[in-house]
């Protein structure tokens, strides 16, 4: 693939095309490093167990830097399904405002760039409000929910509502914004769904809370065991309710090595190294200057000191 300016790329309609990006650092969003790891921790932990094959979905992608991360954690046979509105209008004012005011460079154009950067092919995109999932996604039928869409209250009751119907039994539900002063709406949501008893958080990180409808302890007892071995992760265990729930800290955590693109652009040439400057030997013009400006005396001693240098 030849590397041309993106200003002169445009699409069939005649519009700028998104630029590509050639790392993964270059592309947009928020997803910090020790929720890759963790992302990393629970998907590595599914594929190992060959038994149990679950689809991979997630809610609200921004310009696609998650759905970049779980891409890469699906094996044959079983389907990505990414669902978001990007530039399509919203279905009510208060979604409108929120769109308007934290994602107003977000189209999907943009994500299938990016995505297509890292990935072959795209995954299955369901360009609507959120709440269509549980019709469009088959039930029972993912392993890995990443939730990340609208904060409003309402929208986040019927995402998680949307997420119980389409996981498997122990399937990984990952909540963020679960805690954010920005956010209320998605706290609310959430912790009403673990009040009730339904949902079971298995940890939170300073991001997001990862829950499962299933039973939790299969997967803490897995986690406590991983983290003891990890000095860049603080982890402690909370009581609520007589539940554990695992609480992890970033003490310079080391993220998994980042997806890599298709085509990363060609290393930069080195910066040419300059010439020594000439060193300049006093000549005529060192010679005149001093018969002007020294006495006589002084100019007849160096030219004698220089004959002696040169004999």
């Amino acid at each position: 693939m030849s590397h041309v300016s993106q200003a002169s790329v445009t699409t069939p309609d005649g519009e700028p095309a998104p630029p590509v990006p050639t790392t993964y650092a270059e592309v947009k969003g928020w997803f910090a490093a020790y929720d890759q790891a963790l992302f990393d921790w629970f998907l590595t932990r599914q594929n190992s167990d060959e038994g149990k094959p679950g689809d991979l979905l997630e809610l609200g992608a921004f310009m696609g830097k998650s759905a970049i991360f779980l891409g890469r954690y699906l094996r044959p046979g079983e389907q990505f399904t990414v669902c978001d509105l990007f530039d399509s209008p919203a279905t009510d004012d208060s979604n409108i405002a929120e769109n308007g005011a934290s994602y107003p460079t977000l189209t999907r154009r943009g994500f299938e760039t990016n995505y297509l950067a890292f990935h072959e092919t795209l995954p299955t995109l369901i360009q609507a409000p959120t709440s269509v999932v549980a019709d469009e996604v088959k039930p029972a039928s993912c392993r890995f929910v990443h939730i990340d869409a609208s904060h409003l209250y309402e929208h986040v009751v019927t995402d998680i509502a949307s997420s119980r119907i389409v996981t498997t039994p122990d399937a990984v539900v990952a909540f963020d914004d679960y805690r954010s002063e920005h956010t209320p709406g998605v706290s609310a949501a959430v912790w009403g769904a673990v009040a009730t008893g339904d949902l079971h958080p298995i940890c939170v990180s300073s991001s997001k809370l990862y829950a499962t409808w299933g039973d939790p302890a299969p997967h803490q007892a897995a986690l406590l065991a991983w983290l003891e071995e990890r000095t860049d992760l603080w982890h402690g265990v909370e009581m609520i309710d007589d539940r554990p729930l695992v609480r992890i800290g970033d003490q310079g955590v080391v993220a998994p090595e980042s997806p890599q693109p298709l085509h990363p652009a060609p290393p930069a040439e080195p910066a040419p190294v300059p010439a020594p400057a000439a060193v300049r030997k006093p000549g005529v013009r060192w010679r005149k200057l001093a018969k002007d400006l020294l006495p006589p005396v002084v100019t007849r001693a160096i030219v004698a000191r220089n004959r002696r240098r040169r004999g």
